[in-house]
């Protein structure tokens, strides 16, 4: 009989194939997957890997690729238009899904599918990749240390180029108008671009950053039970006076002449960084608890490039379900394996303070 399959839906985007390539390298074997045929059997010759071919929105097609399949990685995003009609074909036949999403709208959704999931017995885990695997972990690691923690704070510092399909999300979400996102008193609330403001010290000397909509905002409250969470990124300048001038100029992006002809312009870029560009990029974590009384705790993460990061992560999590260990329902990373399983990872380092 043949033992569990690994299938990797969107293996013809940048990050899928490089998902795919690390499996065929570690031998994993999965079934990579997509809606284009042509480019997903491209991605199969190369590795030699087998390939299936569905669309999202062929329900019989989905059900049919997920024959025999034990675990879904989707690597196709936006994922507020591709993650349902994917979770609803594992929930028809039982199949474990993971994804690498960080957007709270995706991450909200499927949180409210938890009983289903829970009734057929699988996994739900969006955000496997670098959202939010190493901060989620962060802050559940700080909330241990400081268990009556109210308040957590995340800074992210990536060094490395982003792809067309995370900048094409980004432009998604903001002509839906999530341009900002904190937690207060365990509710999501809406601000405007770069909201607030914070000098970050990643290891070498204080930084700017900025709050953005990460997806631990919705995630790390599920993992910690800490009421006020905020997020910041280290931004150039350049970009984050463009979030400020979004403020006043968000509208211009639902004209859909306009969004098209974004879209248009990041497709036809590059479809993200080298080999090279990522093996000298890296990520830098920094997060802090705080508690009424005024007790703190503070510690830093280091992890590889993003992208290799995504890919390093969700291939693990989907061998710890494959191997049986998960639990059914809704699960963040660290809430379904703990704070310190990332550390296993190559590359990846905590530093506490």
């Amino acid at each position: 009989m043949r033992p569990p399959s690994l299938l990797i839906y969107g293996a013809n985007g940048y990050t899928g194939e490089l998902t795919a390539r690390l499996a065929a390298e570690q031998g994993m074997q999965p079934i990579v997957a997509g809606r284009n045929e042509a480019q997903v059997a491209a991605v199969a010759a190369r590795y030699g890997l087998p390939y299936r071919v569905a669309a999202l929105d062929d329900p019989a097609g989905l059900d049919a690729l997920l024959q025999d399949i034990a675990v879904v990685l989707h690597c196709a995003g936006p994922f507020v238009y591709t993650a349902t009609p994917m979770v609803n074909a594992c929930l028809r036949n039982r199949v474990h899904y993971l994804d690498i999403t960080g957007e709270i709208s995706v991450f909200e959704a499927l949180a409210g599918r938890d009983n289903e999931a829970r009734q057929a017995g699988i996994l739900l885990l969006p955000g496997a990749g670098f959202d939010v695997v190493p901060s989620d972990c962060l802050a559940m690691h700080l909330s241990q240390r400081l268990p009556t923690a109210t308040r957590l704070l995340l800074a992210i510092r990536g060094i490395g180029r982003i792809s067309r399909g995370t900048t094409l999300t980004a432009l998604e979400g903001i002509r839906r108008g999530q341009s900002g996102m904190v937690r207060k008193q365990g509710k999501l609330i809406s601000t405007l671009p770069a909201w607030k403001e914070r000098l970050v010290d990643f290891g070498n000397g204080p930084r700017a950053t900025v709050t953005v909509p990460w997806g631990d905002v919705f995630t790390a409250y599920y993992s910690t039970g800490i009421p006020d969470i905020e997020v910041y990124m280290s931004l150039s300048p350049a970009v984050v006076q463009s979030m400020k001038l979004s403020r006043h100029w968000s509208w211009l992006f639902q004209l859909p002449g306009v969004f098209h002809w974004l879209q248009d312009r990041i497709r036809s870029g590059t479809p993200g960084a080298t080999d090279a560009e990522r093996a000298n990029g890296k990520s830098l974590l920094w997060g802090r608890v705080e508690d009424d009384a005024g007790n703190a705790a503070e510690a830093r993460l280091r992890t590889p490039e993003g992208y290799t990061f995504t890919a390093l992560a969700s291939l693990q999590i989907a061998r710890n379900v494959l191997s049986g260990h998960f639990t059914a329902g809704y699960q963040t990373p660290a809430s379904a394996y703990g704070a310190d399983w990332i550390l296993a990872l190559p590359g990846v380092q905590r530093i506490e303070q």
